[in-house]
């Protein structure tokens, strides 16, 4: 018995640690596209004021996703006083630490014109941390058409990240819309930026 517990018990710990090395594996190439985009608003030595929570497989769900119909082309304002246009693409539901959830998931009209992105989808939100451990202008997850997989998709707040403006001025960040201010507390995913907020050229 002792011995059967043992292999459980190091199964589990398998387990946590492969997520958690999953996790690691996407932030550190997150931080790499910094370094190798020419109009991202930070570089190599400001990479050490990124902050993130522990990965935490809790905050890892599959919703369902409801595809809307008939939906009209919307602006969506940015923080810099502009718009983008964008269509309501499908309903996201789940339950998170035991509560029901709702998110709205949104396409970018002018990015689903090229080929190569006409998957994407985006999913701004808003949630309970903002303006104090995290961002005050709320984050976003990209995700893909591709993969809802049996009306269902992978949520995983753990890649939840901060739109350019909280790095530095001079961005077209969109808007969290009202409808995906989440009222729990989103502890996962990249927190507050400890550097000096830059004015971009």
């Amino acid at each position: 018995m002792r011995i059967l517990i043992s292999i459980l018990f190091l199964g589990f710990g398998a387990q946590a640690q492969t997520f958690s090395e999953k996790i690691a594996i996407h932030r550190e190439h997150y931080k790499a596209d910094f370094v190798s985009s020419e109009r991202a608003p930070l570089k190599e030595p400001d990479l050490k004021h990124l902050q993130f929570y522990d990965a935490d497989s809790t905050y890892s769900v599959n919703a369902k996703v409801t595809l809307l119909k008939g939906e009209k082309a919307f602006k969506m304002p940015t923080y810099a006083g502009t718009t983008a246009d964008y269509i309501r693409y499908a309903k996201l539901n789940f339950e998170l630490n035991g509560k029901p959830v709702q998110l709205t998931l949104y396409k970018n009209i002018a990015l689903a014109a090229n080929a190569a992105y006409r998957d994407y989808l985006f999913l701004p939100f808003t949630d309970q941390t903002n303006n104090k451990e995290t961002y005050g202008g709320g984050r976003y997850i990209d995700l893909k058409s591709t993969a809802v997989i049996g009306g269902k998709i992978e949520l995983d707040f753990n890649k939840a990240y901060n739109p350019y403006c909280a790095y530095s001025d001079g961005y077209r960040c969109p808007i969290p819309p009202e409808e995906n201010d989440l009222q729990l507390e989103i502890k996962a995913g990249e927190k507050n930026y400890t550097g000096e907020k830059k004015k971009r050229n």
